[in-house]
């Protein structure tokens, strides 16, 4: 037997990442452009780094809160206060080592080997893979789309459900998709998880990366306090910190302790001189997300004009999140497609493949970057689409 062959299945099991597939290829080409992962290509900006410097340079480098600084704990529940219009104690928080950290720690929280656990799909293909990792069965429920765009049939949600489902995982904003649940689909969502007595993992990195009207709807919009949601959220992508890794949960405070020991056993916490950085971000950040959110929303139009015009490429304009999710007339293995893009124009996009079921022909493109790069990337995908 050999070494390999003695790992858990699920271990073995854990597929590569492909988007990473495609950004092992790519990423040495000389000229190319980097599309194909979720993050823009600004750096942190100073009002963070230097409140993080500060408390480095401080000393401020031992063990700290495991659930979180107080000090971060209360600058979340100032930011709630801000944009949800609602106010919750500090204890509601528990900063996590990263978004991904969050849902790991939710999935440890509510499924074991055997449970199942069901996502909207096309999806940010981590939680797949964390759940059955997890020993967990994640099922997939495909988003419908059509020419009036992505939407949500909750009643297909509720076919799936089984005795032995736990919990629905809710990513809207969505990755890759754009799309954005609405009040009304929220509230099916919550009311079939409040009969089927299912835990929500609400998923709403991308809530203030929306193109309407203020921020995205949230399940904070119409949950009571004992419902069953568990919120997993992110410094990444607001306050450009994808590299910090630092996210939190938004949970009911009975739940604290139960958090705080699941933290105890992975992580251990939060870097304290990083906790410092993300209070800044939330406390002196909107100004900064505001502008992050117009300048994507001119890539989007910008980039969905130039691909638009080509007669080639199909698309939903997204309503939300920072990424155009679209296929290209005669192709249908988007994954080949990928690497054929990174040879032929120099542009690195995500295959659909790597989102699961219903995007298996899409590519994926994230346009939350400056707008001449946006436009040079387009114009290279335009003329490569003349060429199949």
């Amino acid at each position: 037997m050999t070494l390999i062959q003695t790992l858990r299945p699920e271990a073995l099991a854990a597929p590569e990442s492909g988007i990473v597939a495609v950004v092992n290829y790519g990423r040495l080409r000389e000229g190319l452009i980097p599309l194909w992962a979720g993050e823009g290509d600004l750096p942190t900006p100073s009002f963070i780094t230097d409140a993080a410097s500060k408390a480095l340079a401080g000393g401020e480098t031992f063990y700290t809160w495991q659930r979180g600084i107080p000090d971060l704990r209360q600058a979340l529940a100032r930011y709630y206060s801000r944009h949800f219009a609602k106010t919750f104690p500090e204890e509601q928080f528990i900063v996590t080592g990263s978004g991904m950290h969050a849902i790991q720690l939710a999935l440890d929280a509510l499924a074991g080997a055997g449970d199942e656990v069901i996502y909207l799909s096309p999806a940010w293909p981590n939680f797949d893979a964390a759940a059955a990792i997890a020993g967990a069965v994640p099922v997939p429920v495909t988003l419908d789309h059509s020419g009036n765009g992505w939407s949500c049939d909750v009643e297909k949600i509720a076919a799936a459900v089984t005795p032995r489902t736990k919990a629905l995982f809710i990513n809207t904003p969505s990755n890759p998709t754009g799309w954005t649940a609405d009040h009304e689909t929220l509230r099916a969502i919550l009311d079939l998880a409040r009969a089927r007595g299912l835990w929500i993992i609400a998923d709403e990195i991308y809530s203030l990366f929306h193109y309407g009207h203020g921020r995205a709807p949230s399940f904070l919009d119409i949950a009571e306090a004992e419902d069953r949601v568990l919120f997993v959220n992110s410094f990444s992508k607001n306050w450009a910190m994808t590299g910090w890794r630092v996210g939190w949960i938004k949970t009911h405070p009975s739940l604290q302790q139960v958090f705080e020991n699941l933290i105890q056993y992975s992580n251990s916490g939060v870097a304290q001189f990083m906790q410092r950085g993300a209070v800044a971000a939330l406390d002196e950040g909107d100004a900064f997300v505001a502008e992050q959110v117009e300048r994507a929303r001119k890539a989007r139009d910008l980039v969905c004009g130039i691909l638009g015009e080509t007669g080639k490429a199909r698309f939903t304009v997204p309503q939300g999140a920072f990424y155009l999710f679209f296929t290209v007339d005669g192709i249908t293995d988007s994954r080949a497609a990928a690497f054929e893009i990174v040879d032929k124009a120099n542009v690195g996009l995500a295959p659909g493949t790597a989102f699961g079921p219903g995007g298996e022909a899409f590519l994926r493109l994230c346009f939350h970057r400056r707008l001449d790069q946006l436009e040079e990337a387009a114009n290279r995908l335009a003329s490569w689409m003349n060429t199949v």
